[in-house]
């Protein structure tokens, strides 16, 4: 008798900067920290409806030496304790730190699975905590982020806040890639709860 595989969770990923925090150009002070209007709300009704929250963020500034790895996770457990006390509990947080190109420092210097929008770090969540990729959405403020949805059978949101404005002006309306474009990281919530 084969043991039953159990069911995968369902799962919204997050980009971090400019859609659940302000884009702050290379955070690397968690005193930068500001969440964006709407976002506990959102977080909570998406947490309310059963769905797990995980944050994936390219972080080239490490590769870049503008910050370590060290400042990335001491900014990713700021916005984790700011999320907790409104009651939101996040269940992994990811970051890319390589950037092909941009890198005096080999170790960060790659072309790399996890970087986005290759789905490496989606991968890497559902591997650790049984998630649904086929089921899953991401939102972000970029195309790379709707595209990492793509390479994994899931859909993408692009959110108007921190990049996503520029990259609809510089496509000339909704791309294509976008299931949805939203206002912010609150209608994206209401679009995943209604579709």
């Amino acid at each position: 008798m084969s043991a039953r595989k159990p069911p995968q969770r369902p799962v919204v990923f997050l980009d971090r900067d400019g859609t659940v925090i302000e884009d702050a150009d290379y955070l690397a002070d968690p005193a930068g920290v500001r969440l964006l209007p709407g976002t506990p709300d959102a977080l909570r009704r998406l947490r309310a409806a059963g769905l797990e929250l995980v944050v994936i963020s390219n972080q080239s500034g490490v590769a870049r030496g503008r910050f370590t790895e060290h400042a990335v996770r001491r900014v990713n457990a700021e916005v984790a304790s700011r999320l907790r006390a409104e009651g939101i509990d996040v269940l992994d947080w990811l970051y890319c730190p390589h950037h092909p190109e941009k890198s005096t420092d080999a170790r960060y210097r790659q072309d790399c699975a996890c970087r986005k929008p290759r789905p490496g770090m989606l991968e890497e969540a559902a591997r650790r905590h049984g998630l649904d990729l086929a089921g899953c959405v991401v939102v972000g403020d970029k195309l790379d982020d709707v595209n990492a949805a793509k390479a994994v059978g899931g859909r993408g949101i692009l959110v108007l806040t921190g990049q996503g404005r520029d990259a609809v002006k510089a496509y000339g309306g909704k791309p294509v890639e976008a299931d949805a474009v939203c206002e912010g990281l609150l209608e994206a919530a209401e679009w995943i709860l209604g579709a």
